[in-house]
């Protein structure tokens, strides 16, 4: 498991034709990210499982060999958590977002819902449940579990459970 801050995936939250890119994460540091997911590959890490924050969002998100071959080895898996009040109530429609969870295929969920990831790990599996609330604005807010996906020893890539 690796913990850290910015999204591993290299999400184009353009266009196919035109490309938009976040280099505040790991598409600015495209040399490193291939170095790490190859050191993952060759020395086959077991399902490694990247948790990554900081940017106000949930994805699921299979990490490949190399994202630009759609045949390439899948590697991993990231689990990205949103924050829980940052940025308002969340819930929110992002057209960017939108389509960069439809144009991305390595994109197995996003959501904008506030909220957090809770993980239970067990010598089989790898399960994470999105935890979501509506509001974060006013008292009462319900949590609900969005989506739950699973990560099965030796099978890289999470399901939806």
């Amino acid at each position: 498991m690796l913990a850290q801050q910015v999204m591993v995936a290299p999400l184009n939250r353009g266009t196919p034709e035109e490309g938009r890119y976040s280099m505040d994460q790991w598409p600015g540091y495209d040399v490193s990210r291939r170095r790490l997911l190859r050191f993952l590959h060759e020395r086959r890490v077991p399902n490694p499982v990247v948790l990554t924050g900081d940017i106000h969002l949930n994805w699921v998100n299979d990490l490949q060999l190399d994202f630009a071959d759609a045949a390439s080895p899948l590697v991993g898996t990231e689990l990205v958590g949103t924050s829980m009040n940052n940025g308002g109530n969340g819930g929110n429609h992002i057209e960017e977002y939108e389509r960069a969870a439809r144009q991305n295929d390595f994109v197995k969920w996003y959501n904008s819902n506030r909220g957090y990831v809770s993980c239970e790990l067990t010598p089989t599996s790898w399960t994470s449940h999105f935890r979501t609330t509506p509001f974060v604005d006013r008292r009462g807010s319900p949590l609900e579990t969005k989506a739950t996906f699973v990560i099965e020893q030796g099978r890289p890539g999470a399901e939806r459970a």
